[in-house]
């Protein structure tokens, strides 16, 4: 599994939410957050809530996987 920053994964959320023909608007709806929070989440701000970061994704279908880095620690 690869890194990820903020920006790839708020491309990733942009990506899913367009392949779903969903607007930010009914997103944020759905997520019960405002458009501004997605906004600032698609565009890869790094201090947006993890809490509602992950309830977007999870929305969206999206899996987020946490492993070990394999670093022995």
């Amino acid at each position: 599994m690869k890194p990820i920053d903020a920006k790839a994964f708020g491309e990733a959320i942009r990506k899913h939410r367009k392949t779903q023909g969903a607007t930010q608007m009914q997103l944020a709806a759905i997520a019960n957050t405002g458009v501004r929070f997605i906004s600032e989440l698609e565009n890869g701000k790094s201090s947006v809530q993890l809490d509602k970061a992950l309830r977007v994704a999870e929305i969206l279908g999206m899996k987020i996987e946490i492993s070990d880095a394999g670093n022995g620690k």
